[in-house]
């Protein structure tokens, strides 16, 4: 928990500095008033150097070797010479690093989450109106019309522009140990802990030993597909200009006593609360684990894993809608969007603007996916063929599923993702992600863990949770 604190300070004065960084570049001097960002003094227009500096999370090449080959097919596509740092791990704190030291990028792609922080800030340019102007990113077959709610504020502005299609997370439930062990897809919660514990108890592997868990999770990531039966929303909600934590409150304790109840039975895996995502999947493609709890494009990925491992194998990974709520109405979480954003100390923002476009269209779309040409694929006519490395690369780099709908996945989908998408976009909404909560998140995952592990009672685990939240001014 101190080492948490101390990277959440950390960040603010990275973000602190980077706004003094800002403030001093636009602040001027001898009594003139400085041009805006991505403005030319008046009388002292000139075309704008093609260049650009990029930081990607997730965007770029897997290596190191295939980031350099990544900025030369940029420069091949788009004439832009490109530059992009792309960190192997850490990525956000790394990030701050960089700005907080007064290194200056043109194009940043970071989370709706990081964005939020980064407007309370100051820091970002507001592309409102480029985006409302440009006929590529207007045109509702390349990015639907409702999906730019998900990052306007409350004001209308938009700040940053999809670099992608982001799903949601669900349930994910081996579909062929169901049908081993003929059971029915589960519905409510007492269905979910049938099946969860026939998967513990019933040696659905079928190797003779009780080496099975019913669920896994990484921490508290995510469980929204149970707190469903409840009616309850992930992070926030605003109801009235307030701000609440539907997890803090007491329709949530129903939800932490089941919970409990598969953990002190052995259903749930033991090591939840300090899995990451890798340990996570890593038990459920070696047949340790029946459930896990992630996101609808793994469906597809777990199950060609599992197919180029063994063409004939039996294995089928399934998205499921979780529990649906009081009101019959299921509740899956969309998860935030990944954006690009261009600082306002950006030193080439007309070529970031046009980047971002040019990202939307067909060659970025393959660039993002597919990768390289000729190192992830080659062409062979009009037809494209992956590579050893593209095959290996999962066709992700960065972009594995996008909006534009006159550009086709040239391979098709995997299996089982389009099923998880509908699910998705049918039952799926974004959360409610205000700056401060990350402070929150803390406070909730250590009172939730204390429930589900037995520490304490539920209700007690959920009345300290929010009596917590409410003393630090976390909730009104």
């Amino acid at each position: 928990m101190k080492t948490n604190k101390k990277k959440v300070v950390s960040s603010m004065m990275a973000v602190a500095l980077f706004g003094s960084v800002v403030a001093g570049c636009s602040g001027g001097g001898g009594g003139s008033e400085a041009p805006k960002a991505g403005e030319q003094p008046k009388g002292e227009e000139k075309k704008e150097e093609r260049v650009l500096k990029m930081m990607s999370g997730v965007i770029g090449g897997k290596t190191p070797e295939e980031n350099t080959l990544f900025e030369k097919e940029i420069e091949r596509l788009t004439g832009i010479k490109a530059t992009l740092n792309k960190p192997a791990s850490d990525y956000d704190q790394k990030l701050l690093a960089a700005i907080s030291s007064g290194e200056k990028f043109d194009l940043l792609q970071i989370s709706k989450e990081k964005m939020n922080l980064f407007i309370s800030q100051g820091i970002l340019t507001d592309l409102t109106s480029q985006v409302k102007g440009s006929k590529t990113l207007q045109d509702p077959e390349v990015l639907p019309s409702g999906e730019w709610d998900q990052v306007k504020t409350k004001d209308g502005k938009i700040y940053g522009v999809f670099t992608k299609f982001q799903g949601g997370t669900m349930p994910i439930v081996r579909a062929d140990w169901l049908k081993k062990l003929n059971l029915p897809e589960p519905k409510t919660l007492d269905d979910y802990y049938k099946v969860l514990k026939a998967f513990t108890e019933q040696d659905p592997d079928g190797n003779g030993k009780k080496d099975t868990y019913g669920l896994s999770t990484a921490g508290s990531y995510e469980l929204q597909g149970f707190f469903s039966a409840a009616g309850l929303k992930q992070r926030y909600v605003e109801k009235d200009g307030k701000l609440d934590v539907p997890y803090a409150t007491d329709a949530a304790i129903p939800v932490y006593e089941w919970l409990n109840k598969l953990y002190k039975e052995g259903i749930l895996d033991p090591n939840f609360a300090t899995n990451d995502t890798g340990k996570m999947r890593n038990l459920f493609l070696t047949d340790r684990v029946g459930m896990i709890t992630y996101w609808d494009a793994w469906v597809g990925m777990l199950n060609n894993t599992r197919k180029q491992q063994d063409p004939n194998t039996a294995f089928e990974a399934k998205g499921l809608p979780g529990v649906a709520g009081p009101n019959g109405n299921y509740m899956l979480r969309r998860g935030d969007p990944d954006v690009w954003v261009i600082p306002v100390n950006a030193e080439h923002p007309k070529t970031a603007f046009e980047f971002i476009e040019w990202w939307h269209s067909k060659d970025g779309i393959i660039l993002g996916s597919l990768g390289i040409k000729d190192q992830d694929y080659k062409m062979n006519g009009d037809k494209y063929e992956l590579t050893q490395a593209g095959k290996d690369h999962a066709q992700d780099h960065g972009v594995p599923f996008w909006y534009n709908k006159k550009v086709p996945a040239p391979f098709g989908l995997l299996p089982g993702v389009k099923e998880a998408q509908d699910l998705v976009m049918k039952y799926a909404s974004l959360e409610l992600t205000p700056p401060k909560w990350a402070d929150a998140e803390k406070i909730i995952n250590e009172y939730m863990f204390k429930a589900i592990m037995g520490e304490m009672p539920a209700a007690d685990a959920v009345h300290k949770m929010r009596d917590t939240l409410k003393a630090q001014k976390l909730i009104d």
